[in-house]
């Protein structure tokens, strides 16, 4: 059967690029919305008219020189939802008042554009719960084991593995965003919003708490069970009614394509679909990480170069020695042109010329040493790098003692600070000496989400 032979030959030109395709699905969406509270889709036409005419005023769309007025124009929408089989009209057999009535298709094209406009977000645990606890529930199906157990176990798997397909694709986007980070401070906080988000919450579940290994041997010997002569011909037989079928053999044929799809699933699909969520994960946080890398090594403007000879005469002489002379080894730090050897050739004159028409004289502004302490603050706060690699590696060795190995779950995170000095720890350990395993386990610390890892001695 072909889609065109089920609707109406209407039913997307309103939504086409030549129409008035944003009014037309904002006015489906608000007239969708006023049954949300109703016991049916009907109301008087009155109620709709009167939605789609406060849409038109509140957006300020004029009528054209066709419909004239804004009522006009209300009253012509409603016409067009009615051709294109959106919505139905109809006259109350006892009031007299015309109706207006949603159809099936109208209700499933709102439905449709208010998950592509906003996709709803999946828990996925939620469908796992859904098969263990309907196959434990034995008592509830026995009298339709097809209708009430094992189609409902085959959608939930179906729904699963759309769900983790459809994530597994998100995931790029992600990446992508990523790599577009152009400082530190703004990749910090997209590393955090992830961590932090509601994606990152919903597969840690999955993964953890509700991990399908610890009900999936019990649903597969439930599914066994129910794979078994006890229940079969029941089943088959609920699906040749269910489903309408023309033969049984056709009803034998499509329950087990069911099991095997379910089972196949539930062994092998989904350990596959979990491996490449993994692995693009881990793309992802090495992405971070060498781009977190990248931007504190490779500052390249005129204020990181200031910062970082502030930042040696702070290290060098310490914040109290300031005042004290610079040896003469720091005069190789410096490159000062004198310009003592310009001749007049060399000299460029503007094009035009400014004349001085009226001399005036400014007063020299004398910095007090409140200014002159609270600027050089100022410039030392900004030039030391708390998550540089030296200070990464002191950080490690105080946390580490005396002990040749240090875990990701003994550094304390209580807020972003401390989140950031644990991931830049782990992206220096390799240059500062120590041997770093990544895991492949996640660890909740100080509501953070973090993947595990091993800092070792070498």
């Amino acid at each position: 059967m072909n889609l065109f032979d089920v609707i109406n030959g209407n039913f997307f030109n309103l939504l086409s690029s030549d129409s008035n395709n944003r009014i037309h699905s904002d006015c489906l969406l608000k007239i969708y919305d006023v049954y949300e509270h109703e016991v049916s889709y009907k109301l008087p036409r009155a109620v709709i008219k009167d939605t789609v005419l406060i849409y038109l005023r509140d957006e300020h769309i004029s009528p054209d020189d066709e419909y004239k007025t804004t009522d006009n124009y209300a009253n012509a929408v409603l016409r067009k939802f009615i051709d294109a089989g959106w919505i139905e009209e109809e006259t109350d057999s006892n009031t007299y008042e015309r109706q207006i009535i949603m159809t099936d298709n109208g209700i499933a094209l709102s439905e449709f554009l208010q998950r592509l406009i906003k996709p709803p977000k999946e828990e996925y645990s939620s469908y796992i719960f859904t098969i263990y606890n309907t196959l434990k529930a034995c008592e509830q199906w026995q009298k339709d084991p097809y209708a009430l157990a094992l189609k409902v176990v085959y959608v939930n798997s179906k729904r699963l593995a759309n769900s983790l397909k459809k994530l597994s694709t998100s995931i790029r986007t992600i990446i992508e965003k990523t790599v577009k980070e152009e400082t530190l401070q703004s990749l910090t906080e997209n590393l955090i919003s992830y961590c932090d988000g509601d994606f990152i919450k919903e597969y840690s579940r999955l993964v953890k708490h509700q991990n399908i290994h610890v009900y999936r041997t019990k649903i597969r010997d439930m599914l066994e069970e129910l794979k078994s002569e006890k229940y079969y011909e029941t089943i088959a037989a609920g699906c040749y009614c269910e489903e309408e079928l023309t033969s049984e053999d056709d009803a034998f044929e499509m329950v087990d394509n069911m099991f095997k799809a379910t089972l196949r699933f539930l062994s092998d699909d989904y350990d596959k679909i979990m491996k490449e969520i993994k692995r693009k994960i881990n793309i992802y946080l090495a992405l971070a990480v060498g781009r977190a890398r990248f931007l504190i090594n490779h500052d390249e403007n005129i204020n990181g170069y200031v910062e970082q000879t502030v930042k040696f005469f702070a290290e060098e002489f310490g914040s109290d020695n300031l005042e004290i002379p610079l040896p003469e080894e720091a005069d190789k730090l410096f490159n000062l042109f004198t310009q003592s050897y310009i001749d007049r050739n060399s000299i460029r004159f503007p094009q035009s010329r400014h004349v001085i028409e009226r001399v005036e004289e400014t007063d020299d502004i004398e910095l007090t040493e409140e200014d002159i302490f609270r600027t050089r603050d100022e410039q030392l706060k900004e030039a030391l790098d708390p998550y540089s690699k030296e200070n990464m590696k002191k950080f490690v060795l105080k946390i580490m003692g005396n002990k040749n190995e240090l875990l990701a779950g003994e550094i304390p995170i209580k807020e972003h600070s401390d989140l950031l000095a644990c991931v830049s720890s782990a992206a220096y350990a390799a240059e500062n000496g120590f041997d770093i395993e990544v895991r492949d386990e996640y660890i909740e610390r100080g509501g953070f989400l973090l993947r595990d890892f091993v800092i070792r001695r070498r």
